[in-house]
């Protein structure tokens, strides 16, 4: 459904801004190639970029209600996709109120109507909005209970302004960019990013599950959602009959019926599961129909792809024979060294902040080749965290260990900072009050075995921080060619309900045993006997030089404006050890997310590019 910018000013005086306003819009085009409008008042201008996903359920945005209806003028934008929209009609309907079309954004605007702010308790999908009352003159911004759709937004002395990405909001010449050296340790590692956090100084990111309210006299937040702990009393039958309904219902209502469908097939269980499910729910429909299937897979396999416990095997071979049972249509998608490398510069400017390097751009090379097929595109993403996917899952001694459980044992960037830094942020420090953070938000259940207990702070570590990374990622690398992902395990009611299961329970028979037992009629033999295997890195001497090179340069180039952030002589250390290991020492160290060495470097060098192509400023 595209993506929204917006501008409020209390003061007034915006009616004459439409040129920087459509400037700002004109940001988003890749989001949404489909049409761009925007609307203006004295105090408040929404923009819209079009992704037309479903012609019936698309009508042009911003759109106004108010205007002839004896009521005051609504406006509204949306991202997404709202899957209990239909629903949300019939229960109007039922109340008497009309519709123009067969518009999501008329359902959002009308429910907003119906019931005030507490409207967005009722929507079920992965969605970003922004509706301006010009009666109350208030703003409305709301985030679906995952973050599948991104909303940042930055506060003025007057007013807000807010974009689907940050771009939207850099080209607005009152938005100075400039680095938050009080943030700088989540950029060196962002799965300690907390709720709302950016490197950008006054740059926000309304979180997941929250409602901002923005009026003359300030601004309030709601959190509208969260898990909530209970006994559970279903055997493990009826468990697993319950998570089998829930994501098959999942994944029906997000495969929609009109859009041009593909999804993500790696030939593990998750991904597998759902496009089983996606393939029966398409020829329920008709019965002619398939699924476009895709696999990522990288030219240097052959040589020099080394097995490892979070990545044993590739996924190629397993994806076919997957998308073979299942009767899709599948394609490998091929990414060499230099492929990745020709496109990180285009996944950085997705993301208008410091990426992830090889990781995004594989993804961006995938997406890019899907979108070729389809406009919408499943993916298993989200079953690890939900179920307990990870190794140190079944690892007592990391569940017993203090720290985030996927950190891993390996030397980190934040211990090469400059000596007055060090001193600023105090990295050990500042890590361990982002877990108290995250720990304070467990859900907790009275009486629980301290055993169970743990596990599910666990859990809970990677769906605050991890997941959060997964899906952002998602939504970077698939909107840049105007390709919407959805994540059928992000379902808040089967996410609520497995939170509730037991750990003996979820991991019965092995990993996700749960999750096999649920589905494992609809899947090949290698499927259920393959071992977890996550989303692939390369391995290829390549990228691992062209990387290297550019770490060395940042440290020791005197032009380069983040070497002073850095002990030279540590930095230097770190960058030697891991391009010459001739015993292993580093290999055999545990990194975060199960990358290698070499890719400890990828936050740094993101860092420096980042800083250099955007021309932020230190603070």
């Amino acid at each position: 459904m595209g993506g929204l910018v917006g501008w409020v000013d209390f003061r007034g005086g915006l009616a004459g801004q439409e040129a920087l306003l459509r400037r700002m819009t004109a940001t988003l085009a890749h989001r949404g190639p489909d049409g761009q409008d925007v609307w203006l008042s004295d105090h408040a201008g929404l923009g819209h970029c079009r992704l037309a996903v479903d012609e019936g359920h698309g009508a042009a945005q911003p759109m106004c209600l108010g205007a002839g209806d004896g009521e005051a003028l609504v406006v509204g934008v949306q991202t997404g996709a709202l899957y209990n929209h239909e629903e949300l009609r019939r229960d109007l309907e039922q109340r008497g109120i009309r519709f123009s079309g067969l518009s999501e954004t008329e359902v959002l605007l009308r429910a907003y109507r119906q019931w005030g702010a507490d409207f967005i308790d009722r929507l079920d999908g992965m969605f970003a909005f922004a509706i301006w009352d010009a009666g109350r003159r208030q703003l409305l911004l709301g985030r679906d209970r995952f973050g599948m759709k991104p909303l940042y937004y930055h506060a003025l002395p007057d007013g807000l302004l807010f974009a689907s990405e940050p771009k939207g909001i850099m080209a607005h010449p009152r938005f100075v960019r400039r680095l938050d050296l009080d943030r700088l340790l989540m950029v060196l590692q962002p799965r300690l990013a907390l709720p709302g956090e950016t490197p950008l100084a006054g740059l926000q990111e309304l979180p997941a599950a929250y409602l901002l309210t923005v009026t003359e006299g300030g601004t309030a937040t709601r959190r509208y959602w969260r898990l909530v702990s209970a006994p559970h009393g279903d055997d493990f039958a009826a468990t697993a009959g319950r998570v089998r309904g829930l994501l098959e219902d999942s994944v029906a209502r997000q495969a929609g019926a009109g859009a041009a469908l593909g999804a993500m097939l790696s030939g593990g269980i998750d991904s597998t599961s759902v496009a089983a499910l996606a393939s029966a729910a398409r020829r329920r429909q008709r019965s002619d129909a398939s699924l476009s299937t895709f696999c990522l897979r990288f030219g240097g396999d052959a040589a020099h792809f080394q097995p490892t416990e979070l990545r044993p095997d590739v996924d190629a071979p397993f994806a076919a024979e997957a998308a073979a049972f299942l009767g899709c249509r599948h394609e490998s998608v091929t990414a060499a060294a230099s492929d990745l490398l020709a496109v990180i510069p285009a996944t950085r400017r997705a993301r208008d902040l410091p990426g992830w390097g090889q990781f995004d751009a594989s993804m961006y090379l995938l997406f890019r080749q899907m979108r070729r097929d389809c406009k919408v595109a499943l993916t298993g993403e989200a079953a690890d965290e939900i179920f307990g996917g990870y190794p140190h899952f079944f690892k007592p001694e990391v569940l017993k260990a203090p720290g985030f459980p996927w950190m891993g044992d390996g030397p980190k960037l934040s211990a090469c900072l400059s000596p007055e830094l060090t001193a600023r942020l105090d990295p050990v420090a500042d890590e361990a009050a982002r877990l108290d953070a995250v720990l304070a938000d467990v859900p907790r259940l009275a009486g629980e075995d301290p055993a169970e207990a743990r596990v599910r702070e666990v859990l809970y570590c990677g769906m605050a921080g991890p997941l959060s990374v997964i899906l952002d990622r998602k939504d970077r690398m698939s909107m840049a060619h105007g390709l919407e992902v959805r994540a059928p395990f992000c379902d808040h009611q089967l996410v609520q309900y497995v939170w509730n299961v037991p750990w003996a329970m979820k991991a019965r028979g092995g990993v996700k045993g749960l999750l096999k037992a649920a589905v494992g009629d609809l899947l090949p033999q290698s499927t259920l006997t393959r071992k977890k295997s996550a989303y692939p890195h390369v391995q290829d001497p390549e990228y691992d030089r062209a990387l290297l090179h550019e770490a060395h340069r940042l440290a020791n180039d005197p032009g380069s404006v983040i070497a002073g952030l850095f002990d030279t002589d540590r930095l230097n250390g770190l960058i030697a050890a891991v391009g010459h290991d001739p015993a292993g020492a580093m290999r055999a160290r545990a990194f975060p997310g199960g990358s290698s060495a070499p890719h400890l470097l990828i936050q740094l060098v993101e860092l420096g590019r980042w800083v250099e192509d955007y021309g932020v400023s230190l603070g």
